[in-house]
């Protein structure tokens, strides 16, 4: 065992064992008890014969740098480099030149999106916090719906507001909103209105309003389907009641049903 455990820092501890017959599986098993460390140092690699020199990795270095390479795949430098009858190294060389300078990640600009908090509201009395979506009413016929928007109150699930249209349209939104705060008067900075990311939700007249009324808007996380659960919970127990029809005939017919729905 001492022989081997001279020699294999030399020559490997495969190679020692193989050359004094010793079985490795014994060496290993005795070697916490001849107070050997778990892991010998391995034998210094010898550099290979034809790695680059140090102003070679330099002057490779310094093509990866150039302009026209700044964003580029060491793959497509080198092709580029070989119609051009220049061939500096290989293309998993240049991976490992450009990984010990720490460059082997993307060297373009991203578009790096924000981290956004998962939204935390509370309300402990009536009109302080709002929760207001839209969905669609089919038509009479395929491909036709009607718009409705409704606001709920978060803490007793009063609908504070509803209405009907035919279209999805900010300047709608806005009326609807404006409307709704004027007939409960809600005073400014008190109120807190959250919505998802619709393109109507964020659109600037909404925003703006909020901002003259003293109203503080709050938005779902982008591609979080449960952010805004109040709304979609209150659409689901409209659309699955035995009373919902598949199709409205028309747009007063679907406000008839609404007059019913809300006040139940």
């Amino acid at each position: 065992m001492d022989a081997v455990t001279q020699l294999a820092p030399t020559v490997g501890v495969v190679a020692a064992c193989d050359f004094l017959a010793v079985a490795r599986a014994s060496f290993y098993r005795q070697r916490p008890v001849l107070g050997l460390s778990a892991s010998p140092v391995p034998p210094q690699r010898p550099a290979p014969a034809r790695s680059l020199s140090e102003a070679e990795r330099a002057s490779v270095l310094v093509v990866l740098h150039q302009e026209r390479f700044q964003d580029r795949s060491p793959a497509a430098v080198q092709a580029t480099l070989l119609d051009e009858g220049q061939y500096l190294c290989s293309i998993r060389t240049m991976y490992r030149i450009l990984q010990q300078e720490g460059e082997t990640g993307e060297r373009r600009d991203q578009l790096v999106h924000p981290s956004y908090q998962k939204p935390e509201l509370l309300a402990t009395a009536p009109n302080q916090l709002w929760s207001w979506d839209i969905t669609k009413l089919r038509g009479p016929v395929k491909w036709t719906y009607f718009y409705l928007y409704v606001i709920l109150d978060v803490f007793s699930r009063y609908v504070t507001g509803w209405m009907i249209a035919y279209k999805e349209n900010a300047e709608l939104a806005k009326q609807f909103i404006e409307e709704a705060i004027g007939k409960h008067q809600v005073p400014a900075g008190q109120l807190t209105i959250h919505a998802d990311r619709g393109r109507v939700m964020k659109s600037k007249p909404v925003a703006f309003l909020m901002a003259d009324l003293g109203v503080t808007k709050s938005h779902s996380r982008p591609y979080v389907s449960d952010d805004n659960p109040y709304s979609e919970s209150q659409f689901r127990t409209m659309k699955y009641r035995q009373e919902f029809p598949d199709r409205f005939g028309c747009i007063q017919e679907s406000r008839d049903f609404c007059q019913e729905l809300f006040p139940w």
